[in-house]
């Protein structure tokens, strides 16, 4: 049960997220003694509910967040800093899908690469006022799109790329 708790925690970290948790899982089942005591499709499970957790909340509150601290003299700088690229980034997203908003929001999402996950593509909705339910169903979809990717890769030996030998 440890194990679960080990990945679940580890999608939940922002940048981490379900990309690093997968190759963690199937290093965790390789290193098992009894590889039959720790089932990959409840680790996905697991997985993609860790990293589907903080979803709403930052959809709703991140950028309240860094709106109430752009004033702040300690933090104010970097809050603007995050606010103008968030605004942007979105702009040019935005101007770039057209009709397609949600179709990309899932593929950034769903494309395994640094910077591209679950927290950074709800902040990216939130900061473009989406609709929450048709982003929080791009997101999932974005989720289980990088989970399958990540999952061929491990599969294929490739784990090693990150970070399991």
């Amino acid at each position: 049960m440890k194990n679960y708790l080990y990945v679940f925690l580890i999608a939940m970290v922002p940048l981490i997220e379900l990309r690093g948790a997968i190759p963690v899982a199937y290093g965790i089942k390789a290193a098992m003694a009894n590889p039959e005591e720790f089932n990959l499709f409840w680790a996905y499970v697991v997985i993609a509910i860790g990293n589907m957790l903080p979803v709403p909340f930052i959809f709703f509150f991140a950028r309240r967040v860094l709106e109430w601290g752009k004033d702040k003299k300690v933090i104010g700088g970097f809050f603007n800093w995050c606010l103008e690229k968030g605004h942007k980034g979105g702009e040019k997203l935005q101007a770039k899908a057209g009709r397609g908003l949600y179709v990309a929001l899932l593929l950034f999402v769903g494309i395994p690469l640094p910077g591209t996950g679950a927290w950074t593509g709800t902040l990216a909705a939130s900061f473009l006022d989406m609709d929450f339910k048709k982003s929080m169903l791009a997101v999932v979809g974005g989720v289980a799109l990088a989970g399958v990717i990540v999952g061929v890769l491990c599969t294929l030996g490739f784990g090693a790329i990150f970070g399991i030998s």
